[in-house]
């Protein structure tokens, strides 16, 4: 394995027996855009979590900068210190993310945890704050803020953090669309200043806009193909075998007529264009 953050033959099982992911592995390039699809229930968020060190596989390794993120290594404060300052990961559900009292204090958990001292800490939480329009929801506690808000927040609490990899596991999933777009937007900035990003989706105009080099995991959680935005996209027989785009039959008098549907706009940010 080489790359920034990369999984070897990774398989994992929910209870002993519910397989999540079969002998997956990806490598990810410093700097690289990133994406990872598949159906609902295909082993995207489990990826992400082990990805991120929140869970073991039961069989495979996972390395960051080449160095093995495991069980025991992450019982070492210096390399566990290390790992979350490189590494930082957005849940699907907010919710899960946010614990603490305000959004101030949500912001700042992460930097003070990690030894940086208060006064860099709280210059951080103003710059985040700032670049996600939070301000006005300093004081405000997260169990009252509105689904966008929260997910909001609970990027900015990755963020303050400074990691050099962003894993975002399905980033733009249930937002309103003005809030879809800002988020959309920030990821493809973080990017373009240097981040390796890794986005879970099955969302496919996402991935359109992102352009990143795509993952296709089966419902059998296994790697089905690993592409370009382009290549995987215009693959048809690809994206139906793994149902992330669907056909049906309709009747015109007594001819029947087959039609795919993937429900996305295909167009590209410009700056994709370079």
């Amino acid at each position: 394995m080489a790359g920034i953050l990369a999984v070897e033959n990774i398989t994992y099982r929910y209870h002993d027996s519910i397989p999540a992911l079969v002998n997956v592995s990806l490598t990810i390039e410093e700097g690289e855009r990133y994406a990872v699809i598949g159906a609902n229930g295909c082993g995207k968020s489990t990826l992400l979590r082990i990805m991120s060190g929140l869970l073991n596989p039961d069989q495979g390794s996972v390395t960051f900068q080449g160095r093995e993120v495991s069980e025991k290594s992450l019982k070492d404060g210096n390399f566990l210190r290390f790992f979350r300052a490189g590494v930082g990961c957005l849940f699907q559900d907010s919710d899960v993310q946010l614990f603490c009292p305000t959004v101030f204090d949500e912001l700042i958990f992460g930097p003070l945890q990690l030894g940086i001292s208060r006064g860099e800490s709280k210059d951080r939480v103003e710059e985040v704050m700032k670049m996600l329009g939070l301000e006005g929801l300093r004081d405000r506690p997260p169990y009252m803020l509105s689904g966008g808000e929260k997910k909001r927040v609970a990027l900015g609490s990755v963020l303050t953090m400074n990691p050099q990899v962003l894993l975002l596991d399905e980033p733009a999933n249930g937002l309103d669309p003005r809030t879809q777009c800002f988020l959309t937007e920030l990821i493809f900035e973080l990017s373009q200043a240097g981040k390796t990003i890794l986005i879970s989706t099955h969302d496919l105009a996402l991935v359109s806009e992102f352009q990143p080099t795509v993952a296709v995991l089966s419902e059998e959680h296994c790697v089905e193909k690993i592409g370009s935005t382009e290549e995987i996209l215009q693959d048809e027989d690809l994206l139906l075998k793994v149902n992330l785009i669907h056909e049906h039959m309709h009747f015109h008098g007594k001819n029947a007529h087959t039609h795919r549907h993937s429900h996305y706009a295909y167009h590209r940010h410009p700056d994709t264009e370079k």
